[in-house]
């Protein structure tokens, strides 16, 4: 079987980790991962998911994608994304680059700051939610 089984047992073999380990780090039975590796049980749900992703070290929607509670276009683009595309934008208003004077590479957060104060000064929505 290729599907999710192969997929999670790769993810687990990548990180060199054996199934006794994925246990001790999140709690999940060995029997269990044993039965979803070897496709006898399917895919877990998302709260197994969500103790799963950060011990393979892969963002929590691939996983869930990969066990089919996502498809690629529910998933939309990452929080990241909508920042770092919000921010873009800001930075390439001609209205607003005298005086702006970055140097190095912002973190998220800062950027995020950059974007919701460009809100406020213009009345224009470029983050979703809030």
């Amino acid at each position: 079987m290729d599907g999710f089984d192969a997929y999670i047992r790769k993810l687990r073999m990548d990180q060199k980790l054996s199934l006794r380990d994925v246990a001790a780090m999140t709690g999940v039975s060995v029997s269990y991962l044993t039965m979803i590796e070897h496709g006898r049980r399917t895919a877990p749900g998302v709260p197994i998911l969500k103790k799963l992703a950060p011990v393979y070290k892969i963002p929590l929607h691939e996983l869930m994608k990969a066990a089919g509670y996502l498809d690629e276009v529910a998933a939309g683009p990452s929080d990241e994304d909508e920042v770092n595309r919000a921010f873009d934008y800001v930075m390439n208003d001609p209205r607003y680059k005298s005086g702006t004077r970055l140097a190095g590479e912002l973190t998220l957060d800062v950027k995020r700051f950059i974007v919701e104060m460009y809100e406020k000064a213009t009345n224009k929505k470029l983050l979703p939610g809030g």
